[in-house]
Formats: C-alpha cells, sequence, structure tokens
C-alpha cells in the first residue's frame, strides 16, 4: 500500500469517528502550499475539505486561524463552514494525523487567471465587507503605526544582505538561483529609490485583524463573483490597504490587464462603499504600498537558499512575474495614483 492510499484510509476513518461523517469517496484533493488536502464525499452526497496538517505544525495557530475564518462569516463573507468534531474542536487529530474539515465549496476556481471585468469590484467589495467585519474582532480595534511598519526599507535591506551572502559561498547551481541573485543585487541598489517612493506615503497608516494570506489562491471565484475566502490566518494586525492591494494587484493581474489602473480603481470604489471607516488617503496610498511591499519583499528569491525543494518550475515563473509586475508598478505609479485621486477627491 503508498501512502497515500495510506493517508486516505487513515482520514476515511477519521471521518465517521470525529465528524460523524459516513465517507462513500475519499480523494486527494487540490494541492496545499503546506498542508495534503482531500475531498470526502458523504452518503447524503455532499463534499468535504479535509485538510491534514503536517507533522510539526502549530495547530493552536491553526485552530485561530480556523476560528478567524467563522467570525468572518458572522459578517456574512463567503467563507466555507467549518465542520466542528463531536467534542466541538476545529481539529482531529488520530493515526498520526490531524485534520480540519471544511464545507467543500462547489464550481469555483481560484483568481490565480487573474482578475477582469466585473471581478475587480465583486473582489474590493468583498474585501471591504471582510475588513469592516474584522475591525471588530476581539483580538482589538484598528490602530495607527508608522508607515515604516507596513513597508520596512530597512529590514529589507537586512534581509537582501544575508540572501546575498548566502547566495556568495555557493555557485548557482541553477539559472534560477543564478537570477535570484542577480535580482536580489538589483533590489538592494534599488532600496534608496525605494525608501523614496515610501516615504511619500502617509505618514501613519492603520492596522487592524485582516485575512492574513489573501493571495490568489485563497480567492475563489465562480464566473464573475466571488465564491469563497479560504485560508486564513491567525488573526494579526496588518494594513488593510496592503491586504487589498495584494490581491487585486496581484502580479498575475498586474501583467495580463493593461488596464489595471481602471480595474484599480473599481475595486477601491467598490471598497469604499463596502468600508467608508478606512481613510481615503490611505485608498489613495494602495499602488504605493503594493509596490514598496513587492520591492522590500524577498519571496521567491530567498526560497533558493531557505527551501530549495519548494522552488518548482511554477513557483519559478511567479517569481519572475512578481519582479516583473513590481517593475510595472512602479512605472505606473503616478497614473494609478491619478486616477484614484480622481475617485477618492
Amino acid at each position: 500500500m503508498s501512502g497515500v492510499e495510506s493517508d486516505v484510509m487513515v482520514v476515511a476513518g477519521i471521518l465517521p469517528l470525529f465528524y460523524r461523517i459516513i465517507p462513500t469517496a475519499v480523494g486527494e484533493g487540490p494541492a496545499g502550499t503546506a498542508t495534503r488536502n482531500y475531498v470526502a464525499r458523504d452518503n447524503e452526497g455532499g463534499r468535504w475539505f479535509v485538510k491534514a496538517y503536517p507533522a510539526g505544525t502549530d495547530l493552536e495557530a491553526e485552530r485561530q486561524a480556523l476560528e478567524l475564518s467563522q467570525f468572518a462569516r458572522l459578517g456574512r463573507i463567503p467563507v466555507p463552514v467549518v465542520r466542528q468534531t463531536l467534542d466541538g474542536d476545529l481539529i482531529a487529530a488520530a493515526g498520526g494525523m490531524a485534520v480540519s474539515v471544511a464545507a467543500f465549496v462547489e464550481n469555483a476556481k481560484t483568481a490565480e487567471g487573474g482578475l477582469s471585468g466585473d471581478r475587480w469590484a465583486a473582489v474590493g467589495e468583498t474585501v471591504g465587507r471582510l475588513h469592516r467585519t474584522l475591525a471588530r474582532h476581539p483580538a482589538g480595534p484598528p490602530r495607527r503605526v508608522p508607515a515604516r511598519e507596513v513597508c520596512d526599507v530597512k529590514r529589507a535591506r537586512q534581509r537582501l544582505g544575508r540572501l546575498l551572502a548566502l547566495l556568495a559561498k555557493r555557485p548557482p547551481a541553477t539559472g534560477f538561483s543564478a537570477w535570484a541573485r542577480e535580482t536580489a543585487a538589483r533590489r538592494l541598489d534599488a532600496l534608496p529609490a525605494v525608501a523614496a517612493m515610501v516615504k511619500e506615503l502617509p505618514a501613519s497608516l492603520t492596522v487592524q485583524v485582516v485575512h492574513g494570506d489573501l493571495a490568489s489562491p485563497n480567492l475563489l471565484l465562480r464566473g464573475q463573483q466571488v465564491a469563497a475566502l479560504i485560508d486564513f490566518r491567525p488573526p494579526g494586525h496588518r494594513s488593510p490597504a496592503w491586504e487589498l492591494g495584494r490581491i487585486v494587484l496581484d502580479p498575475r493581474t498586474v501583467l495580463a490587464q493593461p488596464q489595471w489602473p481602471t480595474g484599480l480603481t473599481e475595486a477601491v470604489a467598490a471598497y469604499r462603499a463596502a468600508n467608508p471607516a478606512l481613510p481615503a488617503e490611505e485608498l489613495l496610498a494602495v499602488p504605493r504600498i503594493a509596490a514598496g511591499y513587492l520591492a522590500c519583499s524577498v519571496y521567491p528569491l530567498a526560497e533558493v537558499v531557505d527551501d530549495p525543494a519548494a522552488v518548482t518550475p511554477e513557483l519559478e515563473a511567479y517569481g519572475r512575474n512578481r519582479h516583473a509586475a513590481m517593475s510595472e508598478l512602479c512605472e505606473r505609479l503616478s497614473e494609478a495614483e491619478e486616477v484614484l485621486h480622481d475617485l477618492l477627491h
């Protein structure tokens, strides 16, 4: 029996024992970044998404993330319901495996294909409602922090320096590792310009509880509408303007949609209608924050030394696209801010 078959059998045993779900079929599900995923069909025809956590996972942090997702549901955010165990827990452990179980989102696909058409406004509106809901989370209300905490150029300089020092000790093993070294060096040289760009941000920015990992793989679409937000992280205070920019200015969208400044305006308008509490000056700063964040990030360049096994062809392509999108955002920053200014003023 293969390891996959053995894990499927463990999942099939956990479901009736802990969840009172009688599975008629269990198979591998969509690949996860750090988890193994399965899809189970029950004896009533329903489907369930089963996430299996690897050994060493901080299960308490995962519980907090699941709780946050269910808190978001209180604001009628499209989030899959998480099935509780018979003991009321959100995670079950047996047979050397720990899992959570959530309703399967039918007929949906990730936003990795990018935003277009009515999706801009749909995503902006959903993220606005999400942030309005999470602003009431018990972890604490929104507060203001210095803008440098959102786009930390000093920290980026340290991380890029460390990465270059490590890469200098080993010859490039692949074309991507050589590209990562060259790109990290260019990023380091460009940090003075990034610092000047970030200096134009408002002196302080709002931080609050947010999704925490609102990237394209964690946004599910059904046609032109948002089907679900998945894979929340534990409650933590981060910039809602940063999170909005991260998802609507995803590199895949920026590179595929030449008219992204117009789409950004549609997303921000819908966000503002859903969450008027975020100041206009911060919404105006969304493209600048997105560009600064990408310029200060070492992901996925650092994977070459930190986790070489994670460097797949897909990650290499994403890394190159991410860098190209950063350049595109910087080059068209004035254009994007001009159309946003017309909207917000």
